[in-house]
């Protein structure tokens, strides 16, 4: 490890770790400029071990300890400019900086999987990081994503899904053509949605399918919804009419899988 001692928060070599709480300018700057952030110890020994080649370290001098076989730079500040640049206190440890790689096609990821979970516009990147984690943890394969759905890489996402973006594969289609690409690699698709016409754990479970969620409030789209296989719902009781999107699509992923 090359280190670097940076004393103004300023310093152009930090700008990959500016303003972290900017979640507008953060989400335009990181993929445009093909980078992400992983925040920790263990979600950057992650990203090594998947592959994902470093560009730079940021910490104070007690967080790289547990970092210091690996060959990147690493610019160390005092915590007064760790909290300058990044607008808040570091609690994980050290950030570190990832070139991206590109964004492997859908059916290539679809070939070798029986059981994706595809998110549709889901908005908020803690609910995508979720989602990854809970994929991952139940044995599911691969990840398709809508082009407006958030991105997995963000920090956020990384952070709620333990690592899980990194291990498990993804893609992303476009809403025109989305089911359709589904039904082309051969898969089931099964939305999950408060009007479906089955409770999930009636069904004959498909044997290579595809869980559909939609969206936090509006769900999955009357398109998507109308081109899906099959339309399921998790029984409510005491008067709730829905769960978080990340809870309802763990519980489906266990249902189904």
């Amino acid at each position: 490890m090359h280190r670097v001692a940076v004393a103004d928060p300023k310093d152009p070599r930090l700008s990959p770790f500016l303003d972290l709480r900017d979640t507008r300018m953060r989400a335009a700057r990181e993929p445009a400029e093909g980078f992400f952030l992983a925040e920790g110890v263990r979600t950057i020994r992650r990203a090594l071990a998947a592959g994902y080649e470093p560009r730079a370290v940021l910490a104070t001098d007690r967080m790289l300890g547990e970092l210091d076989d690996l060959d990147v730079t690493a610019y160390v500040v005092s915590d007064e400019v760790l909290q300058a640049t990044t607008g808040f206190p570091v609690h994980r440890g050290a950030l570190a900086s990832f070139a991206r790689r590109p964004v492997p096609d859908a059916p290539a990821v679809l070939a070798g999987a029986d059981r994706v979970v595809v998110l549709e516009d889901l908005a908020d990147t803690t609910n995508v990081g979720a989602v990854f984690r809970a994929a991952a943890a139940l044995g599911w394969q691969a990840v398709v994503l809508s082009a407006r759905c958030g991105d997995p890489l963000y920090r956020r996402s990384v952070r709620t899904s333990m690592g899980a973006v990194f291990s498990l594969p993804w893609t992303r289609v476009s809403h025109r053509s989305g089911i359709e690409v589904l039904h082309d690699a051969g898969f089931t698709v099964v939305a999950l949605t408060p009007s479906g016409t089955s409770d999930i754990g009636s069904i004959a479970v498909p044997s290579r399918r595809a869980l559909l969620v939609g969206s936090e409030g509006p769900g999955v789209s009357r398109p998507w919804l109308e081109a899906a296989d099959l339309r399921v719902r998790i029984p409510m009781h005491a008067g709730i009419d829905s769960l978080n999107v990340a809870t309802a699509a763990a519980i489906a992923l266990y249902a189904l899988a």
